[in-house]
């Protein structure tokens, strides 16, 4: 007989999957078999690797870019109902000592303000990014949903080119805020522009450009 998630672990197996998707679709290589297939097998799998009642601190999840290897990002998962600035350093001398100038930090309620404020003053110091996620807003993922339309993030050289093809500055643009959803799911950064691809029934599909401040 199959083994089964405990609730708190079925709900870190959701969370998890939906962190790996988004990996995925910043670009991060990322094993089909972690986010396509069936749940029941994809369970099994979760199980086999963390048991049917996980720890928080074991999940952690280290992956580089499909097309740069250097670029490399943590997933952490701290176990702690609020985040302290210990945390945040633990994790800022991991990051220093593998090389890594990128991590997500999902929280199961939160981050207190000291830790943000810790966490600010590594990102300016060290020049990483450090972006962090409530539980609550990982347990689906939300560009599955049939309203959210495709993205894909430009590269500076395809930004680029679509400022020249329509003679454009990019502050012409249409905007979208970094505290957006969609934004950060696909972990925006300001100056950064997205694609959005919509169904038309005349067209069959109708392109706009976003840009991220």
């Amino acid at each position: 007989m199959a083994q089964q998630l405990s609730l708190e672990g079925s709900k870190l197996f959701r969370i998890r999957k939906t962190c790996l998707k988004m990996l995925s679709k910043r670009g991060y290589n990322v094993a089909d078999e972690h986010i396509s297939g069936s749940n029941a097998s994809a369970t099994q799998r979760f199980i086999e690797q963390f048991g049917d009642n996980p720890s928080r601190e074991q999940m952690t999840i280290l992956v580089e870019k499909v097309d740069d290897p250097s670029d490399r990002i943590f997933v952490f998962f701290p176990d702690e109902e609020k985040v302290g600035v210990k945390t945040i350093r633990t994790y800022g001398d991991r990051m220093k000592d593998e090389n890594v100038r990128k991590s997500i930090i999902v929280v199961r309620g939160g981050m207190t303000p000291l830790s943000r404020d810790a966490n600010a003053q590594l990102c300016q110091q060290r020049g990483v990014q450090i972006e962090d996620f409530k539980d609550a807003e990982l347990m689906v993922d939300i560009t599955d949903h049939v309203l959210v339309p495709e993205h894909q993030v430009l590269n500076n050289e395809e930004k680029a080119e679509l400022l020249k093809r329509y003679k454009l500055t990019d502050t012409q643009l249409p905007r979208i805020h970094s505290t957006d959803p969609v934004a950060r799911y696909y972990g925006l950064q300001r100056g950064q522009v997205v694609k959005i691809i919509r169904p038309s029934e005349t067209a069959g599909r109708y392109v706009t450009y976003r840009l991220c401040m």
